[in-house]
C-alpha cells in the first residue's frame, strides 16, 4: 500500500494513464489513446501511443498495472489488455489527493499570432482568428456529446463534471474569438 507521503515520482503521462485505468476497467493501449483523446484531451492534453506504451511498461514494471494476452474477436494477432492493480490505485489516489496541483500554462498559438498583427497582414490575422474560433466551437460539441455519453454511466460522475468545464471552455474560447474579430472591425473602422 502506497502512503500519502510517498506518494511515488512518476511523469505526468503516468499519472493520467494510471488515472484511465482506475475505473478499472481492462483496456488495451490503443483504447487508453482512444479514451485520452475523448476525455483528457478536452483539457489537459492527450498522450501519443508511443507515450501510453511506455508508461504502461513502466506502470507494470512499478506493479501498479498488470497486463495478459487476449485473443482478437476477429483477426491473427493477440491483444494486451491492462488492468489496474491495488497498489496502482492506492498510488494514484495518493498523487491525486496530494501532490502539488499546478496552475495552468497557458500556450495559445492565435493569441501569440494576434500579438504579432503588426507582422501580417489583416486578412490573414482574422483567417487565424476564424479557424481558432471553428475549432473551439468543434471541440465544444465534441465535449457535449462526449458529456452526453458520460451522462449516463454513474462511474463517471466526475469525469463529466470535467466535460461540462470543457464544453464552457471551449463555448469561452469560441465567444473570445469571435470578440477580436469585432475588435478588429472596431479598430479598422477607426482607421
Amino acid at each position: 500500500m502506497v502512503d500519502d507521503a510517498h506518494v511515488p515520482a512518476l511523469p505526468a503521462t503516468g499519472w493520467a494513464v494510471l488515472g484511465l485505468l482506475s475505473f478499472e476497467r481492462e483496456l488495451s493501449g490503443y483504447d487508453l489513446k482512444k479514451w485520452a483523446d475523448r476525455s483528457l484531451g478536452l483539457f489537459y492534453w492527450s498522450p501519443s501511443f508511443s507515450q501510453i506504451y511506455s508508461e504502461l511498461r513502466r506502470l507494470e514494471k512499478a506493479g501498479y498495472a498488470t497486463s495478459r494476452l487476449v485473443a482478437p474477436d476477429s483477426g491473427s494477432r493477440d491483444k494486451r489488455i491492462y488492468r489496474i492493480t491495488p497498489e496502482g490505485l492506492a498510488a494514484v489516489r495518493a498523487w491525486a489527493g496530494t501532490a502539488p496541483v499546478d496552475p495552468p500554462v497557458l500556450k495559445h498559438g492565435p493569441l501569440l499570432r494576434l500579438w504579432l498583427g503588426h507582422l501580417l497582414e489583416p486578412a490573414r490575422v482574422r483567417e487565424v482568428l476564424a479557424g481558432h474560433r471553428e475549432h473551439a466551437e468543434t471541440m465544444r460539441r465534441r465535449a457535449e456529446a462526449d458529456a452526453e455519453r458520460a451522462a449516463t454511466d454513474e462511474a463517471w460522475a466526475y469525469p463529466l463534471l470535467s466535460l461540462r468545464w470543457a464544453e464552457r471552455y471551449y463555448a469561452a474560447e469560441r465567444d473570445l474569438a469571435d470578440g477580436l474579430l469585432a475588435d478588429m472591425d472596431e479598430r479598422e473602422g477607426d482607421r
